[in-house]
């Protein structure tokens, strides 16, 4: 019996407001995204405003960070959709919508199913990936970490 899900954290640095011309081929992909998202196998839950993105959330003292957190069934859900679905259209057009983040800026880490992480405890996986790395607490796609038996 499976008695954790996987939960995500991204945060993106844009290059303007939402509203501008520049963020235009990113905004107008939202809804679609957010879609392909909810009805993806394993999606459990992601952040979002009334409007349904989370765009206008802000998590930090910088206006042009944006976060996005989910929870999925498992991290191959999760790779599926990020890597596998018309996703990846938005990841290989990024650079037009984003600056590079130098700092940590995604993480993963394993949730009691059930439990809704908050953009706080987000916030805080972040700064342990950036502080200790990959570790039974947090990890990335790149080093995923199994879970102790």
């Amino acid at each position: 019996m499976i008695d954790f899900h996987l939960a995500q954290i991204n945060i993106a640095q844009a290059r303007d407001s939402m509203e501008s011309e520049t963020m235009s081929g990113f905004v107008n992909r939202l809804s679609e995204i957010n879609a392909l998202a909810d009805a993806s196998p394993g999606f459990v839950w992601r952040l979002q405003t009334e409007e349904g993105d989370a765009t206008s959330i802000q998590a930090f003292d910088d206006p042009m960070l944006i976060v996005n957190m989910s929870v999925w069934e498992d991290i191959d859900s999760l790779k599926n959709f990020v890597y596998k679905s018309m996703h990846i259209e938005l990841l290989r057009g990024s650079a037009a919508w984003f600056k590079k983040i130098k700092n940590v800026h995604q993480a993963l880490w394993r949730v009691p199913v059930g439990h809704i992480p908050s953009l706080q405890e987000g916030k805080e996986r972040l700064a342990l990936l950036e502080k200790v790395g990959p570790c039974q607490e947090v990890f990335t796609f790149a080093k995923p970490i199994k879970p102790n038996s």
